[in-house]
């Protein structure tokens, strides 16, 4: 049976993992947390921010972890897995629905580059996919700057695609 933080962060995380994981957690959380406070957002978008930054930095820094790579590209695990892990992280779609200034075409492009970049990294062959990885997250980021995405959520968008693209998508 697993317990709560197998499946928060892996089966077979270190202590020191774990560590560096709700570290990264609770810092995300709370930088994210008072850049939106400090830009007058309310409770719900609030909430939801501090929700999504506590994925999305945890799940960064999760993702890196040897245990999450062992349990991630264990035997059986194949490219559809890992993009239906990416398919999931529908974060964009709900800042747009409680964030004012958090347009639908943001969230739709920074969704679509999410996925447009992991089926890019998942089909080149092993011994490029870090380095494309890497060219997917740079040029992602930089399509993602004139969006209409207030500044107080500037982190979100680098943040997912790091947690997706460098980290979840690369093998030990």
């Amino acid at each position: 049976m697993s317990t709560l933080e197998d499946r928060l962060i892996a089966p077979g995380a270190t202590p020191r993992e774990r560590t560096v994981v709700y570290t990264s957690a609770v810092a995300g959380t709370i930088l994210s947390t008072a850049l939106a406070y400090a830009a007058g957002l309310t409770v719900l978008p609030l909430v939801l921010v501090a929700i999504v930054a506590f994925d999305l930095y945890g799940g960064a820094a999760v993702n890196a972890t040897a245990a999450a790579k062992r349990h991630f590209h264990r035997p059986g695990r194949t490219w559809r897995h890992h993009l239906g892990f990416v398919a999931i992280h529908v974060q964009p779609f709900l800042l747009a629905l409680v964030v004012p200034g958090f347009t639908w075409t943001a969230a739709a492009v920074v969704y679509a580059l999410a996925l447009t970049g992991a089926v890019i990294t998942v089909t080149v062959p092993a011994d490029v996919r870090l380095p494309v990885a890497f060219c997917c997250t740079a040029l992602a980021i930089g399509l993602t700057l004139p969006l209409a995405i207030p500044a107080a959520l500037g982190w979100f968008a680098p943040v997912l695609f790091v947690k997706l693209l460098l980290a979840h998508l690369q093998p030990l």
